[in-house]
């Protein structure tokens, strides 16, 4: 069983080079890396792929600059076996990551998704520390490796989004058939897993340290905090996916979407940046997350 890895690219070549060196010194060799080049300038990659010579790793470029939600399509699409792996352009595998997440998936196959143990590193990276990370793993992320299943799930995720998305193994066949939502480029991952819930999935939490995280200030969900796009995304999504659970009959989850405490949190964090250097619209934005119904 190999593990998919299939990587929407779009980002700075070398870091990216870092990241495809991380795939190939795997302890497990059982697995194929794809890459989807959205139409970045220049061959600096398609260059380096070519001259690996290496056919676990397969290099495709869009006809066209697609954009993020279609990107991630056709890196699922890529997949070929039962897991795959969105993997970020800039993140790191550690050496044990596919040994470890082919383990899980013999252990718990029927499991939709699964998320290992994360270190969070620099744009460097060095061991990186934010709020965001510290609040996720003292407060939101489970003690001990578990399986959460249905509303549990959801209400899990809607207190707080404690997952790593591009770490994470998912089943090829679930989020084929659920699909990415057009109208939530930003956290089009978070409303993928509620999607899953709601479909009676379910999520294993391993605790087996194997990935590292680049937390950076350039990434685009740190770009869409300025201008205040990823607060209007979160609110609606938040808004709807309450009256969602409430209509199941799932009182802690539509509890938690309604309250969505940590997202209010999050907002009240960036309120200090955002008055200092965001436009109007991405004040008004992180106020109303922070603050509004």
């Amino acid at each position: 069983m190999d593990i998919d890895i299939c990587v929407p690219f779009w980002g700075d070549p070398d870091t990216f080079i870092a990241t495809i060196d991380s795939v190939r010194a795997q302890t497990d060799p059982s697995w194929r890396l794809t890459i989807i080049d959205d139409c970045y300038p220049g061959t600096r990659v398609a260059d380096y792929v070519a001259a690996l010579d290496d056919p676990r790793v397969r290099y495709r470029r869009n006809e066209r600059n697609v954009g993020i939600t279609e990107n991630f399509r056709r890196a699922v699409a890529a997949a070929e076996g039962s897991h795959v792996v969105v993997l970020g352009s800039d993140d790191m595998l550690l050496p044990g990551f596919v040994a470890h997440m082919r383990e899980a998936i013999r252990l718990h196959p029927d499991v939709d998704v699964i998320q290992p143990g994360v270190r969070v590193i620099d744009a460097e990276g060095a061991p990186a520390r934010s709020l965001v990370d510290t609040v996720k793993k003292r407060l939101l992320t489970p003690r001990t490796p578990t399986t959460l299943r249905g509303e549990s799930m959801a209400a899990s995720l809607l207190r707080g989004n404690w997952l790593y998305w591009p770490s994470l193994a998912l089943r090829t066949d679930t989020v084929s058939a659920i699909g990415f939502r057009d109208d939530l480029p930003i956290i089009l991952d978070l409303a993928l897993l509620i999607d899953v819930a709601f479909q009676g999935g379910s999520l294993r939490y391993t605790g087996v340290e194997c990935f590292a995280y680049r937390r950076h200030g350039e990434s685009l969900s740190q770009t869409t905090l300025r201008d205040g796009s990823r607060f209007d995304d979160e609110r609606r999504f938040y808004r709807d996916t309450a009256r969602r659970a409430a209509d199941r009959g799932w009182t802690r989850a539509a509890r938690a979407a309604r309250v969505r405490l940590m997202s209010r949190l999050h907002a009240l964090s960036q309120l200090p940046p955002t008055l200092r250097r965001g436009n109007a619209p991405a004040r008004q934005a992180t106020w109303r997350l922070a603050f509004g119904r």
